[in-house]
């Protein structure tokens, strides 16, 4: 080895660089996060979770008022073709959508995607016919691209030292909102009913006894939009921005970084250069399309559950159900959202720094397979109560107790699995975008194939339910069908996440490109060939 090599080695030490493993360790400190962005970005967030869940404590009640199901086991039928009309369209546009945010930006396809949330919601409640809810659910899905978009937004504001926290705020947030979505609609729903002393005399809310709770979610979607439109600024970095315009251009170290600290982190070129997209094909690599299958299945196996539990609740015991009213299946949904706050902000983000996001989803996968078995359990202690009608009430309150803290119990491990895996499946997909430029792309990508799973995984659960309770067949053919099935498909889904790579642990945009690897390695061989 000759004395250039020596040389080299000194003048790239003499150099700080942060990827360098050899070097002596850097204390980074977390940046602090610009809430100032992400409080509008997490109102806008709101509507979406919110509007979609406070259907569910009610939509079997409003199905049977509809008159369209022959008799009560068809119900699930029905239901699930509402789920599948949203589907169907958020299939069609979702890409659109994101690849829209790509050109014109993130702010005016949110406020977009608000305004049409904000109609639709409206118009659900006041549906006298299963036609028009269906036709109206449809028009819903046209709207629900935002989530792809945000995830996009969320990552272009983070750096290295917080994107997890960051990332992990969307799940958060959904689940949140679905806690208060179900809550809404469970409490609100046929008010004229609930509340006599209030709405007794209400002759709007007794032609539309569904309306309220939709009213309560429209005005949240209202609140995201005025937040959006006046306090949300656009992340997405233009070609036409000003040199000028302060970029931080290397990690941030400790005591360097305050709330205003630049929210891009990247080279200050890169916020005038424009920056070229990469082809569909480049970005479908085998492990992006890996990723994506495991996360299709996944959602599959999720959505097949959280569609059928307002179903399975509501449904009689003696069918396979636990026979629970709009207002307790309201309840039963919103409660588990106590330790949502806990899980996502507290234990994940700790534990994807000392393990890595992999580690995260497969740990979550893990905690799905007990819940997804235990629950069509559930219905014997149900039917057991309704049997005991009328006798000792001592007795009843007890197997009441006992059956709601299993409930809640199984409910607080379907909301740990369901934090834990979908978080991680966001940050995966997030960090095997290899430029910026391409997160649109990457996150609508993952939205579509959620889309697509999204229509069939009601049918297939609404069809199955049905047949399963309508047959008298042994387990697990009977009510336990759809819920093994999806135990199944998660446990299929765990195998395969070993085969995906520790590199997803990494933000992909950030990282040195393989070309410069390769120049640089092409350079030394050409040194030690001289030497």
């Amino acid at each position: 080895m000759s004395h250039r090599d020596d040389d080299s080695r000194d003048s790239d030490n003499s150099q700080w660089d942060p990827l360098d493993k050899h070097d002596e360790p850097v204390v980074v400190k977390e940046t602090p996060l610009p809430w100032k962005q992400i409080a509008p970005l997490v109102a806008m967030r709101l509507a979406e979770p919110i509007n979609f869940t406070l259907i569910l404590p009610f939509m079997y009640k409003m199905i049977e008022d509809f008159g369209v199901a022959d008799t009560p086991k068809d119900i699930s039928y029905y239901a699930s073709l509402l789920f599948v009309s949203l589907s169907i369209s958020q299939t069609a546009t979702v890409m659109y959508w994101g690849r829209l945010s790509d050109r014109i930006g993130r702010r005016p396809v949110l406020i977009a995607g608000l305004i049409g949330t904000l109609a639709v919601s409206v118009l659900f409640g006041v549906c006298k016919s299963f036609t028009m809810a269906l036709l109206v659910r449809f028009a819903a899905g046209v709207f629900a691209g935002n989530a792809a978009v945000m995830k996009s937004a969320m990552a272009e504001i983070a750096d290295d030292t917080n994107r997890s926290r960051m990332m992990a705020l969307l799940p958060l947030t959904w689940n949140f909102g679905s806690m208060v979505g179900s809550g809404v609609g469970g409490v609100f729903a046929n008010p004229a009913q609930q509340f006599p002393g209030i709405f007794g005399d209400s002759k709007l809310f007794t032609y539309f006894p569904y309306l309220l709770p939709c009213l309560i979610g429209s005005t949240v979607a209202a609140f995201g939009l005025v937040a959006g439109i006046f306090n949300f600024k656009e992340t997405l970095v233009r070609p036409t921005q000003s040199a000028e315009e302060p970029v931080c251009e290397q990690p941030v170290v400790a005591g360097c970084s305050t709330e205003r600290t630049p929210l891009l982190v990247q080279p200050a070129a890169a916020s005038v250069a424009p920056v070229k997209q990469s082809s569909m094909r480049s970005l479908l690599t085998p492990l992006v399309v890996r990723v994506m299958a495991t996360n299709a299945i996944m959602c599959f196996a999720y959505n097949m559950c959280d569609q059928l539990y307002p179903i399975f609740a509501a449904t009689n015991p003696r069918d396979g159900g636990l026979g629970l009213d709009p207002r307790s299946i309201g309840i039963s949904l919103g409660i588990e959202g106590i330790v949502v706050v806990y899980i996502q902000l507290v234990v994940y983000p700790r534990l994807e720094r000392k393990y890595g996001v992999l580690y995260c989803y497969r740990r979550g996968l893990s905690f799905a397979i007990p819940y997804l078995v235990s629950m069509p359990f559930l219905s014997i202690i149900a039917l057991h109560l309704q049997n005991q009608a009328g006798t000792s009430a001592t007795s009843m309150l007890i197997e009441k107790i006992v059956m709601w803290t299993i409930l809640m119990f199984l409910m607080t491990m379907r909301i740990t699995s369901s934090v834990m895996a979908f978080t991680s499946i966001n940050l995966m997909i997030t960090n095997m975008a290899p430029t910026r430029a391409d997160l649109g792309f990457m996150n609508g990508t993952q939205q579509l194939a959620m889309s697509v799973v999204r229509i069939f995984a009601p049918i297939v659960s609404g069809s199955l339910w049905s047949w399963s309770i309508k047959h008298s067949l042994p387990l697990p053919f009977n009510s336990h069908l759809v819920w093994t099935l999806s135990a199944v498909l998660i446990a299929i889904v765990l195998k395969l996440s070993y085969r995906i790579p520790e590199s997803v642990n990494k933000f992909a945009a950030d990282q040195p490109k393989p070309v410069a690897s390769a120049e640089v390695s092409d350079d030394d061989e050409t040194i030690q060939d001289r030497d």
